[in-house]
């Protein structure tokens, strides 16, 4: 059997023909040994044909797939402790008397089970990271502190919240604190979360797609301990019935990674307006509501990660801190009265700015901001005072009449305005085009006024109106927009 020493950085030479023997051994494809790797299957196809080495980290993950297929190290724990327990001596402990190496690879993993007691940061030397000043300072001096964890994650973009939410799921597995854990994200983030929790933290989370429903339920026994899964899927009603079915057992932590997309409103006629992600939330946290989703079980611990956790509207922000609290905080006035220091034991926010390495240098370059004023010729000027003046008169009609729809519209013209008079122009002929439209077909009878109505009552509903505002950071709705440019 070739080497396996972990220790060595170099990868060997015969590395494309191991790789070739281990997925044969595994009788695994490309695409499901890729999958325990955390990498695509490119990646897999270019190392067996020799036209890429794969980099160390990689190449560990690869040896200890070795050691899966080959026997390397001999049985695993679980096959070890029945061997222990084979013959039980007459005052009915434990016999000794086996294989001398089963019970000293018993005696190490117990040993093993207590490292944090010795370093308290044993999960980093368990992982292919090295945490930074602030990753460590957020999950071992405030989150792992806490006996239930109920936190807002809101450090500024590029922080590495995914690295401290999964610093905080391995030191709390090696503790034995929790046993399954829920990942919520969006669609597009599900693929970033397997693989940096596979590759960087060795947890073996999966997956659940909304055709898993179709075999059974993907959220009961050991493999739904550790589920990740798109939280649209989440919210639809068949994967909805399987995660609240009597057999499944309740999630010890629960992670919401953009959590700012789980949107609330207050309505100017004082109702509450949430999207079905807010109501899942809710039903997961714990929160009760009489139009909440109904669980049988709420989760213990519960994590938000965000960038922006305040996006200029001061309800959606209470919103999100209703979840953690939802008994203390059941109203905006209770969070207005919450003590500082009560919310900051469950809030935390650096800049960039803030971060730093471990010799106090910036972790970031510094961003410096200046202010460039210009002159509007007579014509620029003239446009911009008409188009603030029909924004404002439209928009504080939309107000009074609770035109949700009409309100995103004045605000994209605003944003068209300060863009270019040609996107504005267009924006205008856009609209005009839709109006007359609208007008004709209720001139001729194809559309009733009370059909009017109902379409705009969809429009401004929880489910079918779409507030970017609410939803979406500016960084995502302008990648979004460049999407409808292509």
């Amino acid at each position: 059997m070739p080497s396996r020493d972990l220790t060595s950085r170099q990868v060997p030479p015969d590395f494309a023909q191991r790789i070739l023997e281990v997925r044969g051994k595994l009788g695994l494809t490309q695409m499901g040994f890729a999958e325990r790797l955390g990498v695509s299957h490119i990646s897999v196809c270019r190392w067996e044909k020799e036209k890429a080495k794969p980099g160390f980290s990689a190449w560990k993950q690869i040896l200890k797939l070795e050691e899966e297929a080959f026997g390397g190290f001999g049985p695993t724990g679980q096959e070890l402790f029945p061997a222990l327990r084979q013959e039980v001596v007459p005052g009915g402990g434990l016999n000794f008397g086996c294989r001398p190496d089963v019970v000293a690879a018993v005696v190490e993993a117990e040993r093993l089970g207590f490292g944090h007691l010795a370093n308290p940061g044993f999960a980093a030397e368990l992982s292919l990271i090295d945490p930074l000043p602030h990753q460590r300072i957020a999950v071992y001096d405030v989150m792992l502190k806490q006996p239930r964890l109920r936190f807002l994650l809101a450090d500024d973009a590029g922080a590495g919240k995914t690295i401290m939410a999964g610093l905080y799921i391995r030191e709390m597995l090696s503790r034995r604190l929790i046993r399954r854990v829920l990942v919520v994200s969006p669609a597009g983030l599900v693929g970033n979360w397997l693989r940096e929790m596979r590759r960087l933290f060795n947890l073996p989370f999966r997956v659940v797609m909304g055709a898993d429903v179709r075999a059974g339920n993907p959220f009961v026994g050991e493999d739904g301990d550790l589920v990740i899964v798109s939280v649209d899927t989440l919210t639809g009603e068949k994967m909805l019935s399987r995660i609240g079915a009597p057999e499944v057992a309740p999630y010890d932590l629960v992670i919401f990674d953009e959590a700012h997309k789980l949107a609330a409103r207050r309505n100017p006629d004082g109702t509450i307006s949430k999207t079905d992600r807010y109501r899942l939330a809710e039903a997961l946290c714990g929160t009760g509501s009489d139009d909440a989703i109904a669980l049988p079980w709420q989760a213990q611990h519960v994590l938000l990660l965000t960038a922006t956790p305040h996006m200029g509207v001061d309800y959606p922000y209470f919103a999100l801190w209703r979840l953690l609290e939802p008994n203390v905080l059941a109203a905006p006035e209770a969070f207005d009265g919450y003590p500082d220091d009560a919310k900051r034991g469950h809030f935390i926010r650096r800049t960039k700015e803030e971060m730093v390495t471990f010799e106090g240098l910036p972790l970031y370059p510094v961003r410096e901001s200046q202010t460039w004023n210009f002159d509007l010729n007579p014509a620029e000027d003239e446009v911009y005072k008409a188009t603030t003046h029909y924004m404002r008169a439209v928009y504080n009609k939309a107000r009074i009449l609770n035109r949700s729809a009409a309100r995103l519209a004045m605000s994209v013209f605003q944003r068209r305005l300060a863009s270019s008079s040609y996107a504005l122009m267009r924006s205008f002929e856009r609209r005009v085009q839709k109006l007359d439209e609208l007008i004709r077909q209720i001139e001729s009878g194809e559309l009733s006024a009370e059909e009017l109505a109902n379409q705009q009552r969809k429009l401004e509903s929880s489910r079918g109106f779409r507030d970017v505002f609410e939803l979406e950071t500016a960084d995502e709705e302008e990648a979004e927009d460049r999407k409808s440019v292509v």
